[in-house]
């Protein structure tokens, strides 16, 4: 058996090795933060993402308007959309028939809930 040192190996001992040991996590995301902004001049939040991992919820799986993190609900226009965002009241993808005049506004509280189809 092998142990295999050099994560760029990997595929190599794949298809050559019927066993091996990784000397390594493979899960380990080695991060390139040479060309990262570290500042955004209209957060004043005192954080700064640096990476991300994964799928994000409200991003990546379909979400009602007010929930999205593309386009934050209250610091963008409200009739912004993803491609993934569907409107609260009609449960459809946004853009919705009355999205201009309304439905963009809709989320969860009790008045928009009265209004659902």
């Amino acid at each position: 058996i092998k142990c295999l040192t050099n994560k760029s190996l990997i595929g190599e001992y794949e298809e050559t090795e019927e066993c091996f040991i990784l000397d390594f996590d493979p899960y380990d995301i080695e991060l390139d933060l040479s060309a990262a902004s570290l500042q955004d001049p209209d957060d004043d939040s005192g954080f700064i993402l640096v990476a991300q991992n994964g799928q994000v919820a409200c991003r990546d799986y379909p979400h009602p308007r007010h929930a999205c993190a593309e386009f934050p609900f209250h610091k963008t226009s409200h009739r912004s959309y993803c491609k993934m965002c569907f409107c609260y009241v009609c449960d459809s993808s946004a853009p919705c028939l009355e999205w201009e005049e309304s439905h963009c506004h809709a989320f969860d509280d009790a008045q928009w809930n009265r209004k659902k189809k």
